[in-house]
This record gives C-alpha cells, structure tokens and sequence, in this order.
C-alpha cells in the first residue's frame, strides 16, 4: 500500500499539492460560497484548516488550475479569469515586535512590492484604500482574504486589557474601509477563532455575512466520517489489525464537532496526528491554550457544564471585551459544541465535542483553579494508582495535595463550589483511566470509582463533619444500585476544613 503524507499543521495548499500530501477535496463547498456572494465571516476554533481554506480561494482566483487536477473544482472554473488577491495574516505580521499599525504597515507594503505598486498615503486605513484602488484599477477586482484577523487582540486579552482594547480600535479603522469598497472588491474571506461583536470590531461591515453556523458551510473545515472513510480508510484498516476497536476509539477521541447538530467533524489536526503516529493521545490541547481563557476560568470562580442548560444562540455569537460570556468562549474556542439547537427559537444545548477536548478541559479548569501549570494529571494519575491498590491513607493524601498550592486570598474566599469543582475535576479526570462518575443533581453522591475489585462512594462536606458525610451515603442508599456487585464495596466520607485547607476527618466504612 503507498504510504500516505499527512499534512500535519500545513496550510500552504501548493505545497500540500506539489509535495503529494493528502488533501480532503473541500472545491465542491468552496466554489459554492465563493460563487454565492462577496463578504463573508467564518469562525472556527483553532487547529481547524481556516489558514489552508484561505490558502486555497488564493490559489483558485489566482488561476493555478495544476494543482487543482482530479478534485472537484477542476472542470467547474473558468481559470482564464484570474483576479489579484491579498491575503494578510494577522498572525505572523509581527504585531508584537513592532505594534499593530507598524506591522499592519509592513505588510500592506510588502504586497504592494509583491505587485510592482507604489503607495504614499500614511494612515493605516488610507494606505490599504490605495492599496486596494491602486491594484484595482490597473488588474481588476481584487479578492481579499484575512487570517486569524482576532490575533492582536486575544493575544493581550487577560494579560493586557488596555492593549487589547488599542488593538481593537486598530482594527476597526483597518476594516473600515472595506465598507466603501464594493466597487473594487471581488471577494472577500474574514477568518478567526473569535466573533467579537459587531458593534465593536465590524461596526462599518454589516453586510459581513457571517456563516460561522450556516447549515451550507458546517463542514467548510474539519473532516466528516465520510471523508475520513474516503481519504484515510486503508489506513485505519491497517491500524485496525492491531485493535478490532480502533474507529469507535477515533470517534470517542477526536469526533463530535458540530455547528448545526446535524453534521460532524473530527478536528483535522489530531486525527492526521494520530494517523500518522498510531497512538491516542491528546494533541489539540498541547498546540497552547489561550491565556485569556485560563483568566476567565479564574474569574467564574468554578464552571460546571449542564447538559441540559438551554443557552441562547445570541449569547454565543459574540463575543464582548467588557462582559465575555463564558460558554460564548467555550464555544467558539471549541470546548463546546452543540448537542441541540434551534435556529429559529433561538437557543442551543452545549456539550463536550469528545474525550480529548473533555479532558483538556477539565485538566485547564483543574490547573486553572489551583493557580498551576501542568500539575493536575500527575496527580490524578497518583490517585488512580492509590485506589487501584486499595491505599486509602494514599487516597486522602493526594486529595490533600490538590487543595495544597491554592493561594491563601483564594481560599478566604472559596464557597463550596470552589471546593467541589477541584474534587470534581480530578474524579472526571480520573473517569479518563478508570470508571469513574461524578454527579451533581440533589440526592446524588458526590463520586464513585470503579475499580476491578472495589466500588468506592464519596461523598464530600466542607466545615461539617466525616459523619455527616459517611451517614449520607447510607442514608440515601448510595450503594443501592449496586448490591448485585460481587466487587468491594467501599463509603468514605470526607470533610474539608477552610480552616486547614485540607481533609480533616474522614470516615471509611466497608460494606458486605
């Protein structure tokens, strides 16, 4: 069998061609929106083929009909008709370095050498209407494409709230212009993993179409169970060799992203990463994790994801600097994704998109509200080894080490949520590596964990008593469900003081 290239974190669509890696033929979706209308708006999460979408519109009005022979589009485009075409990225324009306006600058000035053009005007938004009158008029309608246009702005967002309120503004004199100039655009493509509002960013473009939740455009990016069985199917058959399970696993880990709850998608990133490497893990997570998020996890104080919430889809479609809403950034970062909607009543049901985005998540919630980095798993993996072996004094250790880093000022002000949702996380956590469940309707028990030989029920109190606690569980038959269990069977209550800032009793009864 030939062996296939995947394009791993490539969006250069020539060189994906040229180099003979795989590409998901998307030419059917992208003529039809690039053949439907000329300003649109599309928001997807990071890691999800924004950058090679754009990448490939430039190549299809820039008339390179070779590299597009055998896919869809090939014999359904007049490649006579090329148009100019100016593609920024505002993510390796070096806003950092050199501020936003100098590297907006630097870049309008680049493309304009690119085109043989001279511009003199000074300002950032007369300089880009040159620009774009200048090339106009002398190659035609020019097409317009911006990559990761949100960039300068959730790069500041929780570390340097003046700078991303600036940025913003920048950003808003820049896309100014396009509102005036119908008469010298083609086409144009606005991409980022945030819709900030309107009002604020694209005040002047309201004839933007946003198709970040178009039925039409839901797997514009992302690979469908289709395509994955189409392009990668003799591959996952050879993986399958070694485990009969292996595509269920697939759907479990990297499945389950959806804008209509209608058609879903595996993030490409880690699917080709896993397909190249053969082994499950967690890869879209390690890519980096926005710094604003972290703060805004910090910010709620605890999180915790209903299921059945409804949640309106106004709420998710912007997103405010001032007031962000924390499943609006959830959401459009991609650790939520639809488990229901309604379009025309306005509202929507969130959920985990897969297993790997689940565990990111908790993990990001769990170092988030422990002010670390990187230190929650170890310690749920410590605990998954503790209650394998049946080590309780191990167990209420390990517990006691998670609330052990959390800063002083914090635990002054911890509720009870503060305390369950760091118990919590670490017990969905360790649902990854053994059966575990945490509930949290009224009359529920706050943990069990499964194991081969034992079934442990927690149930946790903070500034009662283990008493309280351990009767409970026995009060409200906890461990009912399972009496048919030949396993162990294992109550254990514990009480958190905000005294101590750890376990200060606990209670351990074994049940016949």
């Amino acid at each position: 069998m030939h062996e296939l290239r995947y394009p791993i974190g490539i969006q250069d669509f020539r060189k994906i061609r040229n180099d003979n890696y795989v590409y998901v033929d998307k030419t059917r979706m992208i003529h039809q929106l690039i053949t439907s209308g000329v300003y649109f708006f599309l928001s997807r999460p990071r890691r999800f083929g924004k950058s090679l979408l754009l990448n490939t519109i430039k190549e299809i009005f820039s008339g390179s009909k070779d590299l597009f022979e055998g896919l869809w589009i090939a014999d359904q485009w007049d490649w006579s008709q090329k148009r100019p075409v100016i593609k920024l990225s505002f993510a390796n324009i070096g806003h950092k370095n050199l501020g936003l306006e100098p590297a907006i600058q630097k870049a309008l000035d680049e493309i304009a050498v690119e085109y043989g053009l001279k511009i003199s005007e000074v300002s950032i938004d007369q300089r880009f209407k040159e620009l774009l009158k200048t090339l106009a008029t002398r190659d035609g309608k020019v097409v317009l494409l911006v990559d990761e246009y949100d960039k300068p702005i959730i790069d500041y967002l929780g570390e340097d709230a003046a700078k991303a309120q600036q940025n913003r503004e920048v950003i808003k004199t820049f896309y100014s212009v396009i509102k005036d100039a119908d008469d010298l655009l083609q086409f144009v493509c606005i991409t980022g993993v945030s819709k900030f509002s309107k009002v604020s960013i694209f005040s002047d473009l309201n004839n933007l179409n946003d198709i970040s939740l178009h039925p039409t455009y839901s797997t514009l990016v992302g690979i469908t169970q289709d395509e994955l069985e189409q392009y990668f199917g003799a591959a996952i058959a050879q993986k399958e060799k070694g485990d009969i399970e292996i595509r269920a696993k697939l759907r479990n880990w990297y499945n389950g992203y959806t804008w209509d709850a209608q058609r879903w998608v595996y993030n490409p990133f880690s699917i080709l990463s896993f397909l190249e490497s053969g082994t499950l893990r967690n890869y879209w997570f390690e890519t980096g994790t926005p710094t604003f998020l972290v703060e805004s996890i910090r910010n709620a104080g605890h999180y915790n994801l209903n299921e059945e919430d409804f949640v309106s889809l106004l709420s998710l479609s912007s997103f405010d600097l001032a007031q962000p809403e924390f499943n609006s950034i959830l959401f459009q970062t991609g650790y939520l994704t639809f488990s229901e909607v309604n379009f025309e009543e306005d509202w929507c049901k969130l959920r985990y998109p897969n297993r790997e985005v689940k565990q990111s998540l908790e993990q990001l919630l769990m170092d988030a509200y422990k002010y670390e980095k990187g230190t929650s798993l170890p310690s749920v993996l410590k605990l998954r080894q503790a209650l394998v072996q049946n080590d309780l004094p191990q167990v209420i250790n390990i517990i006691n080490s998670i609330f052990a880093s959390i800063p002083s000022d914090l635990w002054q002000k911890a509720s009870e949520l503060h305390y369950h949702a760091l118990i919590h996380l670490a017990f969905n956590l360790l649902g990854t590596y053994l059966r575990s469940q945490v509930q949290n309707a009224i009359g529920l028990c706050d943990a069990i964990v499964e194991t081969e030989s034992h079934i442990y029920v927690f149930e946790f109190k903070l500034d009662q008593s283990a008493e309280i606690a351990l009767n409970q569980i026995f009060e409200r038959d906890y461990l009912g469900p399972y009496q048919a269990d030949l396993r162990k069977k294992v109550a254990i209550g514990l009480n958190f003081s905000s005294t101590s800032k750890s376990v200060e009793a606990h209670l351990v009864r074994e049940v016949e």
